[in-house]
């Protein structure tokens, strides 16, 4: 997987999951970048960038409709 630099993630167009606090902190966010490539950062350390396929995250997306991810937040409030 080729990784992405910082002149090429400022030129994304990143989809934010806002918290429901509506601070801009520790927000999630989502890029399609070229080809397949689909980027994942927190608005809180960007410049730590996770790129995967669009295969694996519609995968993912997938199984958090799924409920198959719900065990890592039982007892977050």
């Amino acid at each position: 997987m080729s990784r992405i630099t910082p002149e090429q993630a400022e030129k994304l167009e990143w989809i934010r999951a806002e918290v429901e606090d509506g601070s801009d902190e520790h927000c999630f966010e989502v890029a399609a970048g070229e080809g397949d490539l689909i980027h994942i950062r927190q608005t809180d350390e960007p410049e730590k960038i996770v790129t995967t396929t669009q295969a694996k995250w519609h995968a993912f997306v997938l199984g958090v409709q799924n409920n198959e991810f719900d065990h890592f937040v039982d007892g977050v409030e």
